[in-house]
């Protein structure tokens, strides 16, 4: 489905390299969002399809392009996250901001703890849950087996809830 985009974004046809970045922008930012403050996650994308394209001749091959992406994206956050000045987040809310008294986690809570996990699972986790990709679409874009996608989310997810200290019923999916 991807393949002639990736050969014409090398003949640099803006139709094509649009494509790309229509479908892979979303796994792009699930993968960087895992490793840098949500706040930079946009502009991070951005510039791994502005990397990516300087790059892409050198592509061997064009099969590889899913995860030759991701791991722009992953150096790209890494490299943020090494030049990036030292400070401390703030950690109370925005003055005039209700607490949330639901029970549950606030997103920012969620991000941290989803910060944390083994990249696989992390990476997994947020196309699914921040991205909203579907199982299938993971693998399609990935290139991972419809089987280690179930078995990272499953896995991710349990760890999730842990770090969060939710039971096994708390988070699922209703």
């Amino acid at each position: 489905m991807w393949l002639p985009w990736v050969a014409g974004a090398r003949r640099n046809e803006r139709d094509a390299f649009g494509k790309l970045h229509q479908h892979f922008a979303r796994l792009v930012h699930a993968v960087i969002i895992t490793k840098v403050p949500a706040s930079d996650a946009a502009d991070l994308t951005q510039d791994v399809f502005v990397q990516m394209l300087s790059k892409l001749p050198g592509l061997q091959d064009d099969q590889a392009f899913p995860a030759w992406l991701l791991e722009i994206a992953r150096n790209r956050a890494a490299r943020f996250t090494r030049d990036r000045p030292r400070t401390s987040p703030l950690e109370d809310a925005e003055e005039g901001e209700a607490p949330d008294r639901s029970g549950w986690p606030d997103a920012k809570k969620v991000l941290a703890a989803l910060q944390t996990l083994p990249e696989a699972y992390a990476e997994t986790l947020a196309m699914r849950l921040i991205e909203g990709l579907s199982g299938p679409d993971i693998a399609e874009r990935t290139g991972l087996t419809a089987g280690s996608v179930r078995v990272n989310l499953h896995r991710g997810m349990a760890m999730l809830r842990e770090k969060l200290g939710l039971s096994p019923q708390e988070g699922a999916d209703e």
